[in-house]
This record gives structure tokens, sequence and C-alpha cells, in this order.
């Protein structure tokens, strides 16, 4: 009995020791020692390193937007006075080309009137030429007219059997043929 008396012994005292070290009370100051230096180290190497360099890269990143933000104002503004511009000079090109367009045409319209005043001479001295032309055929058709009529009354005159002079017969002409 003595050996199961000390073999319980043992057992109950294992069973003591076995557990997690962390509930044992015993080492609890040591513990809480440790911790607070755990936690004040961890407090001083964030607020003095990390934080300071979080912030720092926080601040930058918020320059870089701004700087951004204000440089695409500044491009959006310049685009819409390029813009504005590029409108203006497109009105003055297009004005410019209307004027241009306006100087063809009455440039045009001046050789044109030119042209047909050029023609117009020439047409109406081409007609005066015709007329002239016209005026001779006609006197010379008259003549003509004149002498076959005389030709053909004296030959009428004489195949009749009657016998007429040639002064008789020009005067009878000439008045039929005045009316």
């Amino acid at each position: 009995m003595a050996s199961q008396t000390h073999a319980a012994e043992g057992t109950a005292h294992a069973t003591e020791a076995v557990g997690m070290p962390q509930l044992d009370f015993a080492t609890f100051p040591n513990q809480i020692f440790w911790l607070v230096v755990t936690l004040v180290v961890i407090y001083f190497v964030l607020s003095r390193i990390a934080l300071p360099r979080i912030g720092a890269v926080l601040a930058e990143r918020q320059g870089t937007i701004s700087n951004n933000i204000a440089a695409a104002e500044e491009l959006k503004l310049r685009a819409q006075e390029a813009e504005r511009a590029y409108e203006k000079a497109l009105a003055d090109a297009r004005a410019e080309a209307q004027r241009i367009v306006g100087e063809a045409r009455a440039e045009i319209q001046a050789d044109l009137d030119a042209a047909t005043a050029k023609a117009d001479a020439e047409i109406a001295a081409r007609s005066a030429e015709a007329e002239k032309a016209i005026a001779e055929i006609r006197a010379g058709a008259m003549e003509s007219v004149t002498e076959v009529a005389r030709d053909t009354a004296r030959e009428i005159v004489a195949a009749m059997g009657f016998s007429a002079d040639a002064a008789t017969v020009d005067a009878a002409v000439q008045s039929k043929l005045k009316g």
C-alpha cells in the first residue's frame, strides 16, 4: 500500500505540474512584467519609427495627389484655351476662305464680262460685215434683176414684133421696179 500511496502522490504532483504555464499563478508577476516591457517597446517602436514613416508616406501621397489635381486643372484650362484658339482659327480660316471665294468669283465674273464684251464686239463687227455683204449682195441682185428685166423686156417686145429703143425699155423697167 505504501507503494500505491507513493505512486498516487507522484501522479498528483505530476498532474499539477502538467498544464498551461500561462495559467500558473506563480509566474503571473514575471509574465506581467514582460508584458509591460513588450508593450512599452512596441509603443516606442511604433510611435518613434513606424508611425512617422507611415505619416510621411501618407503626407507625400496627399501632396502628390494635390499636385496632380492642380496640374490636371491647369492642363484642363490650357486645353480649353487651346480649344478656343482652335475654334477662333477655324472661324478665321472659314472667313478667309469665304473672302478668297468672293474674290475669285469677282475675278471670274470680271473675266467673264470682259470675254462677253469681246465676244459681243466680235459678233457686232461680224454682223456689220454680214449686213454690209448682204447689202452688197442685194445691190448686186437688184442690178442683176434690173439687167435681167431689161433683157427680158427687150426680147419680149422683139418677140411680139415691136421695136423699142433701149432708153424706153430701161424707163419702163425702172418704173415697174420702183413700184
